[in-house]
């Protein structure tokens, strides 16, 4: 059953990396060891799983049927583990959590400097996305939990971490970089740079449709750090979070809007079932956590 197990395991990482490759690179294993037991399923299952194209594989009709048992099956592995650790009072375990990009490069290693020197052998899987990837990775069980940006799904519980506020970030000779703050329609009148990801849609959302602005947006990009680059050498301006400005290493002024703009960062998980031993001692380590809410909040949902 190990032998099977180790092969199921590779046919969802292969699915979820979208190659062999990929899928060898997650698990450690080589690319030859994952074609080989690929190949071991799709001969004992008499089925052929993966179309094999350049760049990739894609599924197939029939394996698109049977990924969602394969998947259970890994799943319950997962559960069965997590128990056997429980029982071992957590000498081992993984934590797989999803985040945005300031999560990852402001919260994450803190926590978990504390939390691996209490709890050593614990591993951890991080995956960056934005909240709609972060989301729906949580639910679909791709991570444990992950951090975003209510509302969330209602199939979410969630606790909440800290009011992050949206910032308007611009070049320190900017006509209004002495301002007190800078007001929301001005945004009209700029060359304006958005994360494709992340909080872009946030700044679409409770900035720019809320006041009615079509904005001249001559940028977009994943990578906040490329933003304020940009900005930097005068390029135009942008809407970041106070959270990642915090670690700004560029030469920018940061700015409220005249009608300060928020968004409340929370830890989510799944509604059902229990959270893991691992994943209950984890949330102990949250930011913030004590000094705003040590309960777990209702999810918002749209």
């Amino acid at each position: 059953m190990e032998a099977s197990l180790q092969k199921y395991i590779a046919f969802v990482a292969a699915v979820e990396a979208g190659s062999f490759s990929g899928a060898a690179a997650k698990l450690t294993y080589s690319q030859s060891a994952v074609s080989r037991m690929i190949a071991d399923l799709e001969s004992e299952w008499g089925i052929p799983l993966f179309k094999r194209q350049k760049g990739g594989v894609r599924l197939t009709d029939d394996g698109a049927k049977v990924l969602p048992y394969v998947k259970s099956i890994c799943k319950e592995y997962e559960n069965l583990q997590m128990q056997v650790d429980e029982i071992n009072g957590l000498q081992s375990g993984l934590i797989r959590i999803g985040t945005f990009s300031s999560g990852a490069s402001l919260w994450l290693p803190d926590i978990i400097k504390e939390f691996q020197r209490d709890y050593p052998n614990i591993d951890y899987e991080v995956m960056i996305g934005d909240y709609t990837d972060i989301e729906r990775w949580i639910l679909d069980g791709t991570v444990d939990c992950g951090f975003l940006s209510l509302p969330v799904s209602a199939k979410l519980r969630t606790v909440f971490l800290e009011r992050d506020q949206l910032l308007v970030v611009m070049p320190p000779d900017h006509p209004l970089a002495h301002a007190e703050t800078f007001p929301a329609q001005a945004l009209a009148d700029e060359p304006l740079m958005l994360l494709e990801k992340g909080n872009g849609a946030e700044v679409r959302k409770k900035v720019l449709e809320k006041h009615g602005i079509k904005p001249r947006i001559n940028f977009t990009t994943w990578d906040d750090y490329a933003i304020m680059a940009m900005i930097e050498k005068g390029l135009g301006i942008s809407v970041l979070t106070e959270m990642i400005m915090k670690r700004c290493p560029y030469n920018v002024v940061s700015k409220s809007f005249d009608e300060p703009v928020y968004r409340d960062v929370v830890l989510a998980f799944r509604s059902e079932g229990t959270a893991s031993l691992a994943l209950q001692r984890f949330m102990d380590y949250l930011p913030f956590r004590e000094k705003n809410t040590t309960a777990e909040q209702p999810a918002q949902h749209n």
